[in-house]
């Protein structure tokens, strides 16, 4: 090839090489998502400051292996211990906006109390926002860690955590099994007084807690969480379990005293956080009613 052929196909490559469209090149996506609400989601690359707006999901991603990740969490995100070190970017309904954007999230993790006004403001930040909807079932904890595990490239983690908590459930099934006599009725008081009285009915999450714990659930029968005074002096449970902080009001109060269970000082307090919503302490408030009534 001669010295001036040469030189055309130097400057013919290098006038190739000018007019390529950069936006013609292929980027690289790390995941296409659909998350609880049906919205197509895409990250760029594998989210290293992530955002949780959800109690549940910030204790998952901890258990994932992905806590370390966490860059902003929600006032309401308070377990594991190590969520005390971690910027608060407000409620899950008064959100800060300015804060958030402060801490230059890849992505921000959502659950249903987030409003979708909320949803519209952070992603015209250009921010990602994936909706997870927390479980209803305290089965499904182990869907959402498998979810969780595709959000931050965790899968053989959460896969594992995932088979775990299945075979906790079974063990607590099977331990009801090996229990003797009849199930004890526990009553859960999620409200009392002047506005009525409520309770877990069957198909709730808390149903579920109970039943597990080889009880059985006054509200098995109701489909609403309201019952009437009459329902629970009716079922006159051998067991009453109510929140810590509610527990010298009700025992207290006319006309709860005059219930069995009351009279029998078998209403026991616990940790509303361990009850309810669903968590991962699901399985403190089953072990602590399976104790309670084995005494």
């Amino acid at each position: 090839m001669s010295s001036h052929r040469f030189l055309i196909w130097i400057v013919c490559l290098v006038m190739l090489c000018g007019c390529r469209n950069p936006h013609h090149e292929e980027q690289t996506i790390f995941l296409h998502y659909t998350d609880s609400y049906q919205r197509e989601v895409v990250l760029q690359k594998e989210p290293q400051r992530i955002v949780s707006l959800s109690p549940a999901i910030t204790e998952l991603l901890f258990m994932i292996g992905a806590g370390d990740r966490l860059v902003g969490i929600s006032d309401y995100c308070q377990y594991p211990d190590e969520t005390q070190k971690i910027p608060k970017v407000g409620g899950m309904q008064n959100i800060n906006m300015e804060t958030l954007l402060s801490l230059h999230p890849d992505v921000v993790l959502i659950g249903s109390m987030v409003s979708q006004e909320d949803v519209d403001k952070i992603e015209k930040l250009n921010i990602p926002v994936i909706a997870l909807i927390e479980e209803s079932d305290i089965t499904g904890i182990s869907t959402l860690m498998l979810n969780l595990g595709k959000i931050t490239n965790q899968d053989s983690v959460a896969r594992v955590e995932a088979d775990r908590w299945q075979q906790t459930l079974e063990n607590f099934r099977q331990h009801n099994v090996l229990r003797q006599g009849p199930p004890k009725s526990v009553y859960y008081v999620v409200g009392f007084g002047e506005t009525g009285d409520f309770t877990a009915p069957k198909g709730s999450h808390i149903h579920q807690i109970i039943e597990l714990a080889g009880c059985r659930n006054v509200g098995e029968d109701v489909s609403t969480w309201n019952v009437s005074r009459e329902f629970l002096f009716q079922a006159d449970p051998d067991i009453i379990v109510v929140r810590k902080e509610d527990m010298q009001s009700f025992c207290s109060l006319y006309p709860y005293t005059l219930l069995k269970a009351v009279k029998n000082k078998k209403v026991y307090p616990i940790e509303s956080s361990w009850i309810d919503i669903v968590t991962p302490r699901n399985l403190k408030a089953i072990a602590y009613l399976q104790k309670i009534t084995s005494e």
